[in-house]
């Protein structure tokens, strides 16, 4: 089984100490191919670096959290960066990009019309270069369709991923019409996300793309609770290596086997970000 990890950010400090044995224990479980997104232009260079040397794909795009210190020469060096690397193989999606309504400040003006802004002039840059986006989606999916909607090209559709997707059967068909698929990762592996692995059983198995989004989103078998934080216990740090795991656990709600679930992840990373095919020869 061949395993693409479609969002996992690689370049994080967390995984300073000990970067290329994550990526080579990922390797070892399985995980051929790690999906590498940008946040802020100050990485841009380091995920594209980042994935050439591992033989992995990035992303680049300004993540909703980062809008605060975002300016609007990022926009250009965004669309510039675009220019000049449209052409490399590795060079997948515009992302992370989205909208973020959890944290308080960027629910209020003036960030929730500036991320707004930014996302909006993110999909735009999509558009000119012909890319999929990657999306950040949390308590957003309503606006992110309006938008998508409103910068949708001809025939009104996308590619692309909505990344860690939590929103409701009717958002997720909403997203699929679109042409979008739906990241799974360790969320689903709690019990008590009920919800989450309702839409894990009940969507179409071709709308489904696997995910660690690592260091972060740590399946239950990593995560310690506050209290056990607070008594001396450490948070277990996610890494791509845990995506079999979180497969098998998706594998087990849908009632269907690891290899069709395989099979099927595989396939639909490939429609969501094309390139990636010819990078998983």
């Amino acid at each position: 089984m061949r395993w693409v990890d479609t969002h996992v950010h690689l370049d994080a400090p967390e995984f300073d100490a000990d970067r290329r044995a994550v990526r080579q224990q990922a390797r070892d479980a399985g995980v051929a191919h790690c999906v590498i997104p940008a946040v802020e232009r100050s990485n841009f260079d380091t995920v594209r670096k980042l994935a050439q040397a591992e033989g992995d794909s990035y992303c680049l795009g300004i993540h909703p959290l980062y809008v605060a210190g975002a300016q609007d020469a990022d926009l250009v060096a965004l669309d510039e960066a675009l220019t000049a690397h449209v052409a490399d193989p590795r060079l997948v999606a515009i992302g992370e990009i989205g909208l973020d309504y959890f944290v308080p400040a960027l629910c209020k003006s003036p960030l929730r019309e500036r991320q707004e802004a930014l996302y909006r002039q993110q999909l735009k840059l999509a558009r000119k270069h012909g890319l999929p986006v990657v999306l950040h989606v949390r308590k957003s999916s309503d606006r992110l369709l309006k938008h998508l909607r409103e910068v949708a090209g001809p025939n009104g559709r996308w590619q692309g991923i909505a990344h860690a997707f939590n929103g409701s059967e009717v958002q997720a068909a909403e997203f699929i019409k679109l042409g979008f698929k739906l990241g799974f990762g360790g969320a689903v592996t709690f019990d008590r996300a009920l919800q989450l692995r309702h839409l894990a059983k009940t969507l179409p198995l071709d709308a489904l793309v696997l995910e660690t989004d690592a260091p972060d989103i740590q399946p239950h078998w990593l995560y310690t609770t506050a209290e056990q934080r607070a008594a001396g216990h450490p948070q277990g740090r996610n890494a791509p290596a845990e995506l079999p795991r979180i497969a098998e656990c998706i594998a087990k709600i849908r009632g269907i086997s690891v290899d069709a679930l395989a099979a099927a992840a595989l396939h639909n990373s490939l429609q969501a970000l094309p390139k990636l095919g010819a990078l998983l020869v």
